[in-house]
């Protein structure tokens, strides 16, 4: 009996774990935060947004590319993101692509991330952005800025694992 409930047990977890690998549910990626900055501690927030905001997102039309958060009076907002309004829009909305978005955090992380910010002179970057059931959700790094010299290493590093890949390749045949 216990052996049976354990195999379905095994047998649930696995098609959970299935269902959290699949990346449909990302809305849009900051792909230069990681060349940019060295990503250290990552945190998860949701959104505060209108109505047309989140039509816009179910329609694809985010870019955070240049975004990141900022902390003002004890709360923390995505600055720099911005999101499209929808052509067929009401026409008695005001829809401002770039305003500041507020982040929905618990007291105890924003003053985590302030103390990281002022003490350790870190930034916060937003690096993607996703579905959570029916919830938007902001991913973002508490990051250090990289020096030139930095990324030449990290290009150098990439370059020859790549390299490595095909001879291990073409001497596997």
């Amino acid at each position: 009996m216990h052996q049976a409930n354990l195999r379905l047990t095994n047998y649930f977890m696995a098609k959970a774990k299935k269902k959290s690998s699949n990346n449909s549910n990302v809305i849009a990626q900051n792909k230069k935060a990681r060349h940019e900055y060295f990503l250290e501690d990552k945190m998860e927030a949701g959104l505060e947004l209108q109505g047309w905001e989140v039509k816009s997102i179910r329609q694809g039309k985010v870019n955070i590319s240049d975004c990141y958060v900022i902390i003002q009076n004890n709360e923390a907002f995505l600055v720099g993101s911005q999101i499209t309004p929808l052509n067929s829009a009401s026409t008695h909305v005001v829809a401002d692509p770039v305003r500041p978005r507020k982040l929905l955090l618990k007291r105890r992380e924003i003053d985590k991330l302030i103390g990281a910010r002022d003490r350790e002179g870190y930034s916060l970057v937003a690096t993607r952005m996703y579905w959570k059931r029916c919830w938007v959700k902001l991913e973002f790094h508490l990051a250090k800025g990289k020096k030139t010299h930095d990324k030449r290493d990290d290009i150098k590093d990439r370059d020859w694992a790549r390299q490595k890949a095909r001879v291990m390749k073409s001497t596997a045949r």
